[in-house]
């Protein structure tokens, strides 16, 4: 949360100033919440005696990286692995997706074919063409073929 004020006043001169907190815009909260992510540190649950019993404590997995500090975030399970199918957690994998060749985003064939590269397919699609709108009342349409690449993943 940050803190945002607006002045009243006659042309502005702020003889008036009205304060709240609000939320940053979402592409700033996106971008902190990625850069806390990309950043995350590997813990280990180590379990030992205690006079009160056994205790968990976590432990910074790798030494030599930087410990974190409160504000950092911290796991100790790796995330799944969505390439491949896993009927216990109901993926199905990505083999057989569609994806965009052109695109570097998520739904790009590089990122989620992850790294076994996508076959192309020529498809024909019958679609509603050089449509006409009749006074009054109906819209006459032709049907043309059209044909499409259909990039899958591997």
């Amino acid at each position: 949360m940050h803190l945002r004020c607006k002045c009243h006043g006659l042309s502005g001169s702020c003889e008036v100033k009205t304060c709240w907190w609000a939320q940053p815009d979402f592409r700033t909260l996106g971008d902190y919440l990625k850069d806390k992510y990309d950043s995350a540190s590997e813990m280990v649950v180590e379990k030992h005696r205690e006079s009160r019993g056994w205790v968990e404590t976590l432990r910074v997995k790798y030494a030599f990286f930087k410990h974190p500090t409160e504000r950092d975030l911290v796991y100790y399970e790796g995330s799944p692995n969505f390439c491949e199918p896993n009927p216990e957690t109901g993926s199905f994998g990505t083999r057989d997706r569609v994806c965009n060749v052109s695109s570097h985003g998520i739904e790009g064939c590089d990122l989620l074919c992850c790294g076994r590269g996508h076959n192309t397919r020529t498809e024909k699609r019958k679609e509603k063409c050089h449509c006409i709108f009749h006074w009054c009342c109906y819209v006459s349409c032709q049907e043309c073929v059209r044909v499409y690449d259909v990039h899958t993943c591997k």
